[in-house]
């Protein structure tokens, strides 16, 4: 199941190497050979097919058995993965330098300009989490006729705590009710710790956002996660928050010990809420626009992801 995980994952076409080196990441050590045994097991299957010398990609039966993967064994799944992408990231907000994690959005040429009006609508509003965005099309992931665009990922954030030398616990995603641009309470709520998806998703899908009526009146229902550090560390949490800040970072929205809004947080923890890179993905989809979304598609340098 980890391989087709992996397939379903990275969506471009990849081989017994490449699947042996993400495994060992994952903590599955396998020879070479011994992937490319699963591999041809799982051809018979009907779970995978071949792209020329390219590698493997999932077929769409093996799409659908990786979503009946049974439920237990996907708990803490979303969790674990943004885990290894904040370890992947290495964004030195000192020099500007450094590996970023991003979201990957897939959208179909015809409509790639309403969609990055709205994409410029959520950046100039203050909701997202960074304050640009770039474009893609020559990436195996981006199919004949799409653009790819890339939004900035808040684990980001993590993996420049966890460099230096800082805790930090991505405690949950949820919406968050905002009036006249002041925040007030969660509305909803969901803890990333044992969850099979990505809650933040969710959220979009069930129609829980109103982020363009955010823009147009600075009232209503965005999506926000929340993250915590150890109290001790909140002089050099600070820091390194200003320091982002000044890269174009938009975070946090609040921050703070015990009662956040309405939420009760661990006292002896310093909890971080930010609008998440979402927002612009759930005011497209407010728009009409069902776009196919991969949240922590990976890492890129911070200098190609400035361009807008």
């Amino acid at each position: 199941i980890e391989i087709l995980r992996i397939l379903k994952d990275h969506q471009e076409p990849m081989g017994a190497k490449r699947l042996s080196e993400l495994l060992a990441e994952r903590g599955y050590v396998m020879t070479d050979r011994a992937v490319q045994y699963y591999l041809r097991y799982l051809d018979t299957r009907g779970f995978t097919e071949k792209v020329g010398n390219q590698g493997r990609i999932l077929t769409t039966s093996g799409i659908m058995e990786t979503d009946r993967a049974l439920v237990d064994d996907r708990i803490g799944f979303v969790i674990s993965k943004l885990e290894r992408l904040a370890f992947r990231s290495t964004f030195d907000p000192s020099s500007s330098t450094g590996d970023v994690a991003y979201n990957l959005t897939i959208v179909p040429n015809d409509i790639l300009e309403p969609v990055s009006h709205l994409f410029d609508q959520v950046r100039d509003a203050g909701c997202s989490f960074f304050s640009g965005y770039s474009f893609i099309d020559r990436d195996p992931r981006v199919p004949p006729g799409h653009t790819g665009i890339l939004t900035l990922c808040s684990i980001t954030m993590d993996g420049v705590f966890q460099h230096n030398g800082i805790p930090v616990k991505v405690a949950y995603g949820g919406t968050i009710q905002v009036e006249e641009k002041k925040p007030l309470r969660f509305m909803d709520i969901i803890g990333y710790q044992g969850s099979t998806v990505d809650p933040l998703q969710l959220f979009i899908g069930a129609g829980l956002t109103t982020i363009h009526n955010y823009i147009n009146t600075g009232s209503g229902f965005l999506l926000a996660n929340v993250r915590q550090i150890p109290g001790r560390a909140e002089e050099r949490g600070r820091s390194l928050i200003s320091q982002m800040q000044e890269c174009g970072f938009r975070f946090p929205l609040t921050m703070g010990k015990g009662r956040i809004f309405n939420l009760l947080t661990d006292p002896q923890r310093l909890s971080l809420v930010s609008f998440s890179g979402m927002n612009s993905i759930g005011c497209a989809f407010e728009a009409g626009y069902k776009l196919r979304t991969e949240i922590g598609a990976g890492t890129i340098p911070f200098s190609k992801v400035v361009d807008k």
